[in-house]
């Protein structure tokens, strides 16, 4: 219990605070100007262990790893998925930039939450 693994034992837990996803997303941004992804916009282990990685962790003096990029990666991409669909849905929403999220009238709310909760009950 005092020992700092996490439940499933595969070492210690490092979360990522909001300046590392800053400066993960800054380098990544980067990377696609510099061209260092592939055709369908995928970087390589390579690019990330060698040229993105190295960078973060002497930027912010931590020690993140290949599966902890992916970890991070993986929730970023399933934010930006989040923002499209409330785009693509787009009967009523619309991004406050002072507020920094969407807003919607209520009945635009339960329109989207009730076509949500059954794309999650047909997934089922």
């Amino acid at each position: 219990m005092g020992d700092s693994k996490n439940s499933k034992g595969k070492g210690p837990y490092n979360s990522w605070g909001p300046d590392e996803t800053q400066v993960l997303v800054e380098l990544l941004v980067d990377a696609v100007r510099r061209k260092w992804h592939d055709n369908n916009g995928n970087f390589s282990n390579l690019t990330i262990e060698e040229k993105i990685l190295p960078v973060l962790n002497e930027r912010l003096g931590c020690q993140k790893n290949h599966t902890q990029y992916l970890s991070r990666w993986n929730y970023l991409r399933s934010l930006y998925q989040k923002n499209l669909d409330l785009q693509r849905f787009n009967s009523g929403f619309r991004w406050d930039p002072n507020m920094k999220w969407f807003t919607a009238l209520d009945e635009v709310w339960d329109e989207y939450l009730k076509l949500f909760f059954n794309y999650i009950c047909l997934s089922i």
